[in-house]
């Protein structure tokens, strides 16, 4: 076992990104020490390479996330994938510096930019993200975005901000006051209706993204006052303890 300090000397991660990952729900710790600190096991570490290849390669990782909990992912083909893209994006890198090279060494004088080409490598991550995307909520979300107007996501996206504007208003309220947990219903069926299936258990990891700092905090707080997506977070949690 490891701990989070020695997690982030070994990877060069900085412990509060570790900590955040472990907010979001992307990378739990196998255990706490006595002392409160989190502890990593060697099937932490695998995942945590996954992630750290994923993101090296541009994922986002909200998709890192869906891909890793996918019951249907399999390692092995992703690794094969992942060194494919990362021998063409070498490539790539090759044939800058070898274009660097030449303009120093004869000037600019053969107006070439091929080695600025990334179509190869674009189509092939393109390909890869793909299949890595097939998990079913995914797949979902794919396919109720694709008949949307922009005018429509953008009303779309107002009306799911207005929801945590009305948690902002029932701050002043207990997270597990029936009120409240309406409101966190309702959350739920707004994104089961208009993203992907919404389960309790994909609730909970929003919740705990929703007030692990960052963009989606910043938002949230924006749009229902200062507090909120902790406050909504903490329904969320008492919403999904209640539903196990």
């Amino acid at each position: 076992m490891k701990t989070v300090k020695e997690v982030s000397e070994l990877t060069g991660l900085s412990i509060r990104t570790l900590q955040y990952y472990d907010k979001i729900g992307l990378l739990p710790p196998d255990a706490y020490s006595d002392a409160g600190y989190r502890l990593y096991d060697a099937a932490a570490l695998e995942t945590l390479q996954q992630i750290l290849l994923f993101r090296e390669l541009g994922f986002p990782l909200k998709q890192i996330a869906m891909i890793l909990q996918d019951p249907d992912f399999d390692r092995n083909k992703a690794l094969e994938q992942q060194i494919e893209m990362l021998t063409l994006k070498k490539e790539h890198l090759e044939n800058l510096i070898r274009f660097a090279q030449g303009i120093k060494l004869l000037g600019v004088n053969d107006m070439v930019f091929t080695a600025f080409d990334t179509s190869k490598l674009d189509e092939y991550a393109a390909r890869a993200k793909a299949e890595w995307g097939h998990t079913k909520e995914y797949q979902e979300m794919q396919e109720k975005e694709a008949g949307r107007s922009k005018a429509d996501t953008e009303q779309l996206m107002q009306q799911f901000m207005r929801l945590f504007t009305e948690f902002g208003g029932m701050r002043g309220q207990a997270p597990d006051s029936d009120a409240v947990q309406q409101q966190v219903r309702r959350l739920q069926a707004f994104i089961t209706a208009h993203f992907y299936t919404c389960t309790d258990q994909i609730l909970a990891g929003l919740g705990k993204m929703y007030a692990a700092g960052g963009e989606f905090t910043e938002n949230i707080d924006r749009a229902g006052g200062e507090g909120t997506a902790v406050f909504t977070a903490a329904a969320i949690a008492e919403y999904c303890k209640k539903a196990q």
